[in-house]
């Protein structure tokens, strides 16, 4: 099935000038899109924020000043509010 015959022809084909224009026409435009693609899609947002403390500093300082209970009852005097 496979003959020299059609060897010969498939060689012609995929060496003529339409196959060979086709497929540089298409590489380029893929690769046009891939580039447009990559130039469109959403930055990735690197965080410029403060140094972040290590544990053994995040741990000294909470315990350094420790937060006082208070009670859920507080009055609006003693928080310094006014009622209308």
């Amino acid at each position: 099935m496979f003959s020299e015959e059609m060897t010969g022809v498939l060689f012609y084909v995929i060496t003529s000038w339409h196959v060979i224009g086709v497929t540089a026409a298409l590489i380029l435009y893929l690769s046009l899109v891939g580039y447009v693609a990559r130039s469109y899609r959403r930055p990735r947002f690197v965080s410029k924020s403060r140094p972040r403390k290590s544990r053994k500093a995040a741990a000294a300082t909470a315990s350094s000043s420790p937060i006082e209970a208070s009670d859920s009852a507080d009055t609006n005097e003693a928080l310094g509010l006014e009622e209308d």
